[in-house]
């Protein structure tokens, strides 16, 4: 997926663990072990906004994104 969550990296930056976050954000540590694990499919706004207040950052550190990997097409042989 070219979208890259970097969540855990703030974490770290923040010597902050999964429960504390989760309770300053008001989501479930299971919710949150999603979002930092890439797993999820979307994020509120709302949530967003949470998380950049409880980590003291903006989107940018916690979103970014990475072009896909492009695999060469097979080479056709006769």
């Amino acid at each position: 997926m070219p979208i890259v969550v970097d969540i855990d990296v703030m974490m770290a930056r923040r010597k902050m663990g999964v429960g504390e976050l989760a309770e300053r954000v008001g989501i479930t540590p299971a919710n949150l072990a999603v979002l930092k694990n890439g797993r999820a499919k979307a994020v509120r706004f709302t949530t967003l906004e949470a998380l950049c207040a409880a980590l003291e950052c903006q989107p940018g550190d916690l979103l970014r994104w990475e072009e896909p990997a492009t695999t060469p097409h097979p080479t056709v042989q006769r």
